[in-house]
């Protein structure tokens, strides 16, 4: 059986322009194409003259193929149109009979104004001449398609064509069905009524084309081009995040409706039992383990990159310290692992110099030091390195350790050290004072120490927002010790110049608070001290 959809124009007069509009055809094969609103109204782009024809030979056909183009000629003739998709089995088309007025132009008129091309379309389903009764969409812009369908196919594969023929008595053939958003998508879904595959026919179909016909085949009721579209937008990918999220909300519709939609969401949801976090773990443990230098360094960045999307949504897997404690865990064990390899690597200089003995140990610390500064940066980045920062400061014996070993083997851990305060400095972590003063105690010397080798062998070392970071936490502390550490400093500074971080800055903040505009109780700018106050309480 063939199933198709063309338009006739009528015969007009000598000298008239006759206009052709795009066809559609159904056939048992599946349908292609129909043309969008907009794809009717528009003007022609070039014209193609027909050759004449014999006198003996009867009055030439003209195929046209998804173009509107303007034709004049001296005798009246009638225009069939074939389909503008073609297949194998197709047989000869008896034409829809919808008559469309051409207007009248004068010859070697090449294009047509818009307001005159056709708005109207005519197709018929099934069988030419079958048809039982006509089902007519109104669209925007005065747009209109008439289809010529069978009440049984309607009724067999639509509950809202059934709710709508229920009633009518067989006479009354017409159903008419204004404000229609997508007259094209409504042709395509209404002709898969008529296709035995209808999976086959959505093979070659875009993802945004197959959720148009979802969206009208669950309007309809039409359940088993429900499924059909379901089954094709399981297996087909998802190219981007917003197509994806178009799926996601037309299939989530669905399942409110009750349409069992499990297969396409799985593709999203899991329902294995063990929870995110220990696969986070596992990710994790992963990336620290391997020595393979290119593949570690980028899925730290991917990982890292993923769990910032993860800080600025709520938390989908519990409370987010669950995360913070597995990071905890995991830097705790690389910190065990770096005092170790010190402590070998102590053992090793006096003993014997031959590079080849230190070089493994010196690989395997400037390894476990970058994996605690990846963890250190994932926690500041969630707002929780403030356990990180007396975990560091608290590392007495590394730091004793550091200055016996030659600064190529230690400068790895003097960068944990300078990121700490870039992130004390910029409101990244909030330590306690003491958390604060232990750290400058225990790690400024040792940063000094390595200063030298850290402007010129570290390329992501940026010298001006470590001084500022260090300064800033230096200048956080009481006004005592801001003296002590910054007395310190000065002489370091004044022995290596450009070898010893730049504090000039934090310098000049703290002389103008000891020596220019001292806050005094005198002036009232400060709560008097506690031994005042309560003197006063108890007068």
């Amino acid at each position: 059986m063939l199933e198709m959809a063309e338009i006739r124009l009528p015969k007009v007069e000598q000298g008239q322009t006759k206009i052709r509009n795009v066809p559609i055809a159904v056939t048992p094969e599946g349908f292609w194409c129909c043309p969008s609103p907009v794809g009717f109204q528009k003007t022609l782009k070039s014209q193609k003259p027909l050759n004449k024809p014999k006198p003996s030979s009867p009055p030439p056909q003209v195929t046209i193929h998804k173009k509107q183009i303007p034709v004049t000629e001296k005798k009246p003739m009638t225009t069939p149109i074939k389909p503008a998709g073609t297949y194998g089995d197709q047989r000869t088309f008896t034409p829809v009979n919808h008559g469309i007025s051409a207007p009248v132009v004068p010859e070697r008129v090449s294009r047509p104004k818009v307001e005159h091309v056709p708005r109207n379309v005519a197709i018929e389903y099934g069988e030419p001449g079958t048809s039982d009764m006509k089902v007519i969409l109104l669209g925007k812009q005065g747009f209109c398609v008439k289809l010529s369908v069978h009440r049984k196919v309607l009724k067999e594969h639509s509950c809202f064509f059934t709710d709508k023929l229920s009633g009518q008595e067989p006479g009354l053939s017409c159903l008419e069905i204004d404000d229609c958003e997508d007259v094209e998508s409504y042709v395509e879904t209404v002709g898969l009524m008529y296709c035995k595959e209808m999976k086959q026919r959505l093979i070659k179909q875009s993802v945004s084309r197959v959720l148009r016909i979802l969206k009208v085949a669950e309007l309809l009721g039409f359940n088993s081009c429900i499924q059909s579209c379901l089954e094709y937008l399981e297996a087909v990918p998802w190219v981007g995040e917003e197509e994806e999220d178009k799926v996601v909300s037309s299939v989530l519709r669905l399942q409110g409706e009750g349409i069992g939609v499990t297969p396409v969401l799985k593709r999203i949801s899991s329902n294995v039992s063990n929870p995110p976090n220990d696969t986070i773990s596992h990710i994790m443990e992963l990336v620290l383990k391997s020595n393979e230098e290119r593949g570690r360094r980028e899925m730290k960045s991917v990982v890292l990159k993923l769990l910032r999307e993860n800080n600025s949504l709520p938390s989908y897997a519990g409370p987010a310290d669950v995360c913070n404690e597995t990071v905890y865990t995991l830097s705790r064990s690389c910190l065990d692992s770096l005092l170790s390899l010190f402590k070998q690597a102590v053992e090793l200089e006096p003993s014997d110099k031959s590079v080849d003995s230190r070089e493994p140990v010196v690989k395997q610390i400037a390894l476990e030091a970058d994996n605690l500064s990846w963890l250190l940066e994932i926690l500041a980045d969630r707002q929780s390195a403030d356990e990180f920062a007396l975990m560091w400061a608290s590392q007495q014996e590394l730091a004793t350790l550091h200055s016996k070993l030659p600064i190529v083997s230690r400068h790895h851990v003097s960068c944990i050290t300078a990121r700490l305060f870039v992130g004390i400095g910029k409101g990244e972590l909030l330590p306690a004072k003491d958390t604060r003063q232990l750290l400058l105690q225990t790690w400024l010397q040792p940063l000094i120490n390595d200063y030298n080798w850290l402007q010129h062998g570290c390329r992501s070392f940026d010298r001006k927002v470590v001084e500022e970071g260090i300064g800033r936490t230096i200048l956080t502390l009481p006004l005592e010790d801001q003296q002590s550490i910054l007395l310190t400093w000065l002489g370091s500074f004044l022995k290596a110049g450009d070898n010893c971080p730049n504090l000039q800055r934090a310098f000049e903040v703290w002389w103008r608070r000891t020596f220019i505009r001292p806050y005094s109780d005198t002036q009232g700018n400060v709560p008097q001290s506690d031994s005042s106050m309560a003197s006063k309480q108890q007068d």
